[in-house]
């Protein structure tokens, strides 16, 4: 077996690793006692509230200024997300009289819990250019990358790094801010197919500050390896991405939309090549159609046309395992990448004791069914010293991004953290084996 050069993937020094100091607040849910008791008293939230109720003002005031000494620094607005919490409680808090301002956002700390989102992963990136290139280095670009943040419970959230890569390939990623948030539900639409949901953060919180958590009951365990593609319909600039939603037992495909990474709509995907994970798409209409790259037998990829973005059926199959490295089954590693000769598209194999690498395949533009080549050997492998992690033997990425000659990859590294790298186009090709 032949490896690449070793000057074949620059790796950059570049770690994006798990922070555990990194928090946001949640709802916190009192589960209802097995019991029979009153109506008016029939949860564990009436006797949280009965008993803030009985505190004299003194008490009252005393618990909250504690509360705030303790947590206000590690949160933007507390009070008002407090406050915003008793607002959520309001079933339980009818049962009771009135309250006062200081209650109302005391109960509504005893009704939060911190989560610390990205305590034992930070992996599965992809990139796209920034809506926003001001402050772009000359021949450089400025970008954003998306990460896959896993917490406790194994829940799996999205949140973002800005970043810059010069036009001589170096590249640097932004400090990452020290307080997380979660946005606001704008608008909720109830539909045969589940819930679409539009959510806003502050414009004025920085972009790694922006953490997206499961909001509907189809994420209510994860949004899992979202990728994010440029999309060119003619008009201003639109990002689109795929995703996993996992309920802790069932996945489905589902779509995010979002002009300026502060407002984002997320909307369920119908159709039979929905079913299963890892659905990418192509970042512009191809005949007039919409077009994705997806797996619907756990095994090969296939190629999927649409009039809908919001509707997929059917698909030819494109890829199938076809070398040692990937003969247990074959993925996509994010949408393809446009090139002078063709679609990149990036693929994962999964070979020997399930080990995971990356590899790519050239498609036709004008006919993307047409494969033009493809690499018998992985671009990027699991390195010995780095074959450790939550999941080992991993290495994986959910989009890569053209600049120049270079195609930028960030990939992850045993379900753990990320890192990123560049190739030359150039050299690129050269690896890949005509079909």
């Amino acid at each position: 077996m032949n490896d690449l050069p070793a000057t074949f993937l620059n790796r950059h020094a570049l770690y994006l690793r798990p922070d555990p100091a990194r928090v946001v607040v949640r709802p916190f849910k009192p589960a209802t006692e097995p019991r029979d008791l009153n109506p008016t008293d029939k949860t564990r939230a009436n006797h949280i509230v009965a008993r803030v109720l009985a505190l004299d003002p003194e008490a009252v005031a005393s618990q909250l200024a504690d509360v705030l000494e303790n947590f206000l620094g590690r949160h933007r607005n507390l009070l008002a997300t407090f406050e915003a919490r008793a607002d959520d409680m309001e079933d339980a808090l009818a049962a009771h009289a009135v309250f006062t301002a200081a209650q109302r956002q005391l109960l509504g700390a005893y009704f939060l819990h911190e989560y610390s989102f990205e305590a034992s992963a930070l992996f599965n990136p992809s990139i796209v250019a920034h809506p926003d290139q001001s402050g772009a280095p000359p021949g450089g670009r400025r970008f954003i990358l998306s990460l896959r943040a896993v917490g406790e419970g194994h829940i799996s959230s999205m949140t973002f790094r800005s970043g810059t890569i010069a036009a001589d390939g170096s590249m640097t990623v932004d400090p990452t801010a020290r307080l997380a948030s979660t946005p606001r539900v704008r608008s909720r639409t109830a539909g045969p197919d589940g819930d679409e949901v539009e959510v806003i953060f502050k414009a004025d919180e920085d972009i790694s500050e922006r953490v997206i958590f499961p909001v509907t009951d189809s994420q209510s365990n994860g949004i899992e390896d979202a990728r994010f593609v440029e999309f060119d319909d003619g008009g201003p600039k639109k990002f689109y991405a795929t995703y996993t939603a996992y309920t802790g037992k069932a996945i489905r495909s589902e779509l995010l939309e979002t002009v300026d990474f502060i407002s984002f709509r997320m909307s369920p995907l119908r159709g039979d090549a929905t079913r299963n994970k890892g659905m990418a798409l192509f970042p512009r209409r191809i005949d007039g159609k919409y077009a994705m790259i997806g797996r619907q037998d756990n095994e090969n990829l296939h190629l999927i046309y649409s009039d809908d973005l919001h509707t997929w059926n059917g698909g030819v199959a494109l890829l199938k395992p076809q070398f040692p490295w990937e003969f247990v089954q074959i993925g996509n590693c994010g949408s393809p990448v446009e090139l002078d000769d063709g679609w990149l598209l990036l693929t994962h194999g999964v070979g020997p004791v399930r080990r995971y690498s990356i590899g790519a395949a050239l498609l036709d533009k004008r006919d993307p069914s047409k494969v033009l080549a493809r690499s018998r050997e992985p671009l990027v492998r699991p390195e010995p010293s780095q074959r450790e992690g939550y999941v080992p033997n991993v290495v994986y990425t959910c989009g890569a991004m053209r600049h120049l000659d270079q195609i930028i990859l960030p990939y992850a590294v045993s379900d753990t953290f990320s890192q990123v790298a560049t190739i030359k186009i150039a050299a690129l090709m050269q690896t890949m084996e005509r079909v």
